[in-house]
């Protein structure tokens, strides 16, 4: 009873640790106050700090994943708490793009990618029976950050200023965060030999697999839309009327956590890879609605942004399940944190694709639908895999009974 107790702590630890790092997803509210604030910037130079910072979180997973799987979270989390901290803080005193870069960018972008890697491999490592769900809880407390926090940050911008308000959060999160730290820690040595694989792989042995840059990619064109509607949030309602900045980055935040939940909990219900590929439908048709909304009006919009926002989340929510399925559970640390690069290049490329279509064209719309065609690419390629695993599976059985 004792240890079941122990990995609920941890969970609740792991969300609130994202939870807090998940203020990096109200990026959109703090980009509209420095593009106020600093008038010789410009809205493509601005998103690519939030890029560098998404684009820094699997560096800092391949980083710290050896460190968490040998070790346990603590030193990982307390680090991640203060760096995370640190660079919302100097984000304040940064007065030129490069500075912003290197402070909102890199050093917490790494500060999130510490702690979101640690949060979620501990979490399927102390729920081998329940690895969606418990991989889209802690992916949903980051997912909320940026419902808590919106509108939270806007008010204080309104009230203190761009620059306070990061002084102010960044001291604040950088505590919560290194006090979460001390319930994180690895399970015992029997749970982490719990998994649905033979024999457990490391990075390396996962990287010469053809499987993994299948996912992988597969995992790229599942992440640029949602970082794509993430980064720029509160331009697009700007842009195409749905109404304040600030209630759209909640909207979006609200169902990109839910996504996390919902979709999670189905994936251990029907499986991953078909949930995967009802993700994408659902993303293509949020993008296309979203596309339409000068025509069809503001609710679809919302709506299309909702459905975008909802499969972003499961599949941030899937894939760390996905990963420790095929390699194992007990190097999940390391080897989720190669999968997440696959992110790490959707958060360079969805945000810079929207603000170059945008200052082009004075639309979202060209974004839109090269979004579109990169989830239904994604559906393809994932169906294409499920009937490669099933025909590999099948001839496997076949050799077993023949041998028999």
């Amino acid at each position: 009873m004792k240890q079941q107790k122990n990995r609920w702590l941890i969970l609740i630890a792991a969300i609130i640790t994202n939870l807090a790092l998940g203020a990096g997803y109200a990026w959109s509210v703090f980009q509209t106050a420095l593009l106020e604030q600093n008038t010789d910037w410009s809205l493509s130079e601005t998103s690519l700090a939030f890029s560098i910072s998404f684009a820094m979180v699997p560096v800092a997973m391949i980083i710290c994943g050896p460190i968490v799987d040998k070790y346990g979270g603590k030193k990982v989390v307390l680090v991640s708490g203060i760096l995370f901290g640190l660079g919302m803080f100097l984000t304040s005193y940064a007065n030129s793009i490069i500075m912003l870069y290197l402070t909102y960018g890199i050093i917490l972008g790494l500060g999130i990618g510490a702690g979101y890697g640690t949060a979620t491999a501990l979490t399927v490592k102390w729920f081998p029976d329940k690895k969606g769900l418990a991989g889209g809880l802690t992916a949903a407390g980051f997912g909320s950050g940026a419902i808590i926090l919106a509108p939270i940050a806007t008010s204080m911008i309104g009230s203190i200023g761009i620059n306070q308000t990061f002084r102010v959060l960044g001291a604040i999160l950088l505590v919560v965060i290194c006090a979460s730290s001390f319930i994180m820690e690895n399970p015992p040595v029997q749970e982490k030999a719990v998994t649905t694989v033979n024999t457990d792989k490391d990075y390396k042995q996962m990287l010469r697999e053809p499987n993994f840059w299948i996912l992988w990619v597969i995992y790229t064109f599942a992440a640029t839309s949602g970082m794509m509607i993430i980064g720029h949030a509160a331009n697009i309602a700007a842009t195409y009327n749905l109404g304040a900045g600030a209630a759209i980055v909640m909207i979006v935040g609200l169902a990109n956590t839910m996504g996390r939940i919902l979709w999670g909990s189905v994936s251990d219900k029907v499986g991953r890879y078909k949930t995967v590929a009802l993700m994408f439908i659902v993303s293509a048709a949020g993008l296309l609605l979203l596309n339409l909304t000068q025509t069809l009006g503001a609710v679809a919009g919302i709506i299309g942004l909702v459905g975008i926002a909802l499969s972003f989340g499961g599949f941030l929510g899937s894939f760390p399940g996905i990963t420790a399925e095929n390699w194992g559970a007990s190097k999940s640390a390391s080897n989720y944190g190669w999968m997440f690069t696959a992110y790490g290049i959707a958060a360079v490329f969805g945000p810079s694709i929207a603000s170059t279509m945008r200052e082009a064209t004075g639309s979202y719309s060209l974004a839109f639908i090269i979004s579109i065609v990169m989830a239904v690419v994604g559906m393809v390629l994932t169906l294409w895999y499920m009937k490669r695993v099933n025909n590999k599976a099948a001839i496997k059985t076949d050799v077993v009974s023949e041998a028999k």
